[in-house]
């Protein structure tokens, strides 16, 4: 079905677009250095952008960690990046939603802290962003943005101001749960005590609105995701989920949320866990059979079916590596190029392959930046009218 909506999309007849699939994995079978070089010249010329990556946590637990080092395990660093091409990447910043109050607040900043000092010892590959902007520049100059995002509520303990600090020390995206219900807002994994969002909740998200912070709904229930749509003047991001009709995970969104998602301008980052891609892996999970081995062309899978949903302008890549189990054949970082292939050889066009890089993220913070300035400049007149 996935192969035959493709060859629609693109003008092409489904014969076609069923024989570049097998192209594709005759090409792909081998090393990612076989790429195609049209592929391969995409993939590196794009600004390839990873919207959750858990390495953060290795930066806490190991002070002897250093991110220019190519790691023998793990999914991220400076090596692995350089040879996927990957070109931007937000470092999460969590911890479990136990943690709370003063110390959630704490653990917060010393992460925030690890990810600036390890983007200050290599400024030659990396430089800490903030904006759409700075991002390409750093594209520009070869070096790779480092971004960060907070993933879960219960860090800003309840308290607008952590929310303002947090954006001040460089983060630009809130997920506005992890795994369990905050005192504002439930999460997919919880019990749900408040239907959705509280009247602080949405506070929260009219506050990240005017911050120019993205509202993260990756984790979040389904009445959540609804009330943040309606409340938020600015688009939404999914960080790091994948479809619900695809691998039936609460953690993915169904497809009714990435239409509406799609619609409000917001953009859904596919996530690589083996758990969120195969449905065949989450089914021998409950039965505790043998776990089947998952291929990272399901990837390729999920992207299909969000584009086919939602439009090529709102799906992108958000890995979750260093934080969850991933696929054979994209195990790190260097492994990337395989998803350009893979995508070329399906029959997109390379424009819209590099929006799914990248582009459609860039684009949906440009506009949460351009609405932060539109608030401020509505609160400027407001207070200017009183004054009078």
């Amino acid at each position: 079905m996935t192969g035959r909506w493709v060859g629609q999309r693109y003008g092409q007849p489904t014969r076609v677009a069923g024989a570049l699939r097998g192209l594709a994995s005759l090409l792909l079978g081998g090393l990612v250095g076989c790429a195609s070089g049209d592929a391969r010249t995409l993939h590196f010329d794009a600004i390839v952008v990873d919207t959750h990556v858990d390495t953060t946590q290795a930066m806490i637990e190991d002070p002897r960690f250093d991110l220019g080092v190519r790691r023998t395990s793990g999914g991220i660093d400076i090596p692995k990046m350089r040879a996927g091409g990957l070109g931007a990447v937000f470092f999460s910043i969590w911890m479990e939603g136990s943690v709370t109050g003063a110390e959630a607040v704490k653990r917060a900043v010393d992460q925030i802290d690890a990810v600036r000092e390890q983007v200050r010892r290599h400024p030659e590959d990396m430089v800490l962003c903030t904006s759409a902007d700075e991002v390409r520049a750093a594209h520009a100059s070869g070096r790779i943005a480092a971004l960060m995002g907070v993933e879960g509520g219960h860090m800003i303990a309840n308290d607008l101001g952590v929310l303002r600090s947090f954006a001040a020390l460089g983060v630009r995206y809130l997920t506005l749960t992890h795994g369990l219900d905050v005192d504002w807002a439930d999460s997919s994994t919880d019990s749900a005590r408040h239907d959705g969002l509280t009247d602080f909740g949405r506070d929260v998200v009219r506050e990240l609105n005017r911050l120019g912070v993205m509202v993260d709904i990756s984790h979040v229930s389904d009445k959540t995701f609804w009330d943040a749509l309606e409340v938020s003047a600015a688009p939404l991001i999914a960080s790091h989920s994948s479809c619900r009709a695809l691998a039936d995970a609460p953690r993915n969104m169904s497809d009714p949320m990435i239409a509406a998602l799609a619609a409000h301008g917001g953009v859904i980052q596919i996530n690589y866990h083996v758990g969120f891609l195969s449905q065949a892996y989450r089914d021998a999970t409950r039965t505790k059979r043998a776990l089947p081995e998952v291929d990272w062309s399901l990837i390729i899978d999920h992207i299909d079916h969000a584009v086919a949903v939602g439009g090529v302008d709102h799906v992108g890549l958000g890995s979750d590596w260093d934080g969850a189990t991933m696929p054979v054949g994209m195990e790190d970082a260097s492994q990337l190029p395989r998803i350009s292939e893979a995508l070329l050889a399906r029959g997109y066009r390379p424009d819209d392959i590099r929006k799914i890089l990248g582009g459609n993220t860039l684009r949906v913070m440009a506009e949460v930046e351009a609405v932060a300035r539109r608030e401020g400049q509505a609160s400027v007149s407001r207070r200017r009218t009183v004054g009078r």
